[in-house]
């Protein structure tokens, strides 16, 4: 056979292979429209089951890059000993943003921390009974804004850094609400990878059902062609675009349903941190993570498929009634 021959009967049959699925793929979705009260079914249950874990992740995502005042919440509170000079203070806090380049430092002289003393205890004029200031000079550090596991490392390195320096006495910082957001964060990563699993098993089984029923209401079609010689490829192909159109309309939907979602809280949101004296808009998915929800949830769609397909043709197998594999 030439060349020219082999590559003629090759290109016919690429042509006639992109004819085949391109009529399988559209008349699939065709059938779907077609029974339209079925389909919105087997659709809403498949959004609702993919929406879940996908507002979970879109929640934690969200509380990982909200900043509700974190500038202030992780400052580690630097305190002097006694007799350190202004400009001990000032070399420390050069060096400090040289070597940690932290977001904020603030220095904090005797005679200001005395005044805000006396506004927040109260006590006004009973404070100059004292002979001599007793406050020492205090500096407040900032590390970088960033995740929780971020800050909480800058914190770590920050706070072993300044516990090095002689003219430090103390440095204070309490660490248990960082690493209990950091422990809660984790944990809802570890349920996001669980209800990831548990609903995508759920899409699966549901297309599954869905085209067994379809199958078996064209078992007769199947076994007449099983009968002219039909494969199985041919008999599986327009049940397992119907299941990856099930799948990606559903995921279409979860999608819808989570952007709808985000619109109606990010006003009450706004004004929750509003009292924090923050202002966050809050983000969805995105166009690249769409994307892979829409490939994910036509994925699942094509393997319930292919699962229940594929166990009918087993049971016309043995049972004899299928003509050839």
């Amino acid at each position: 056979m030439s060349s020219t021959k082999w590559l003629s009967q090759l290109r016919r049959k690429i042509r006639a292979w992109i004819r085949r699925h391109s009529y399988s793929f559209f008349s699939s979705l065709g059938v779907l429209l077609k029974h339209k009260i079925g389909t919105l079914m087997t659709v809403l249950v498949l959004g609702i089951a993919m929406f879940l874990p996908l507002g979970l992740y879109i929640t934690l995502e969200n509380l990982d890059d909200m900043n509700l005042r974190q500038d202030e919440w992780s400052a580690v509170t630097v305190f002097f000993k006694p007799g350190v000079t202004q400009d001990e203070v000032g070399r420390l806090a050069e060096e400090l943003e040289k070597r940690m380049q932290p977001e904020i430092v603030r220095i904090i002289s005797p005679e200001e921390g005395m005044a805000d003393f006396r506004e927040a205890s109260g006590f006004g004029d009973s404070l100059e009974m004292l002979e001599e200031n007793p406050l020492p000079w205090v500096m407040q550090v900032s590390p970088k804004p960033g995740s929780t596991e971020q800050v909480e490392h800058g914190v770590e390195e920050l706070t072993a850094y300044l516990q090095s320096v002689d003219s430090v006495e103390v440095t204070q910082f309490d660490y248990k609400w960082l690493q209990r957001l950091g422990r809660m964060m984790e944990l809802g990563e570890a349920a996001v990878s669980i209800l990831i699993f548990l609903f995508g098993v759920a899409v699966v089984t549901v297309v599954a059902n869905t085209i067994r029923l379809d199958v078996a209401s064209h078992a007769e079609e199947i076994e007449i062609l099983a009968l002219v010689g039909a494969g199985n490829a041919f008999v599986r192909q327009p049940f397992l675009y119907s299941g990856l159109w099930y799948g990606v309309i559903g995921a279409l939907l979860a999608i819808v349903l989570l952007f709808l979602t985000i619109l109606y809280l990010d006003r009450p949101l706004g004004l929750l941190l509003e009292t924090y004296g923050t202002v966050y808009d809050m983000r969805g998915l995105g166009v690249y993570n769409s994307l892979w929800v829409l490939l994910g949830g036509g994925f699942l769609g094509w393997l319930g498929a292919w699962i229940s397909v594929q166990r009918y043709l087993r049971l016309l197998r043995v049972g004899g009634r299928l003509g050839r594999r």
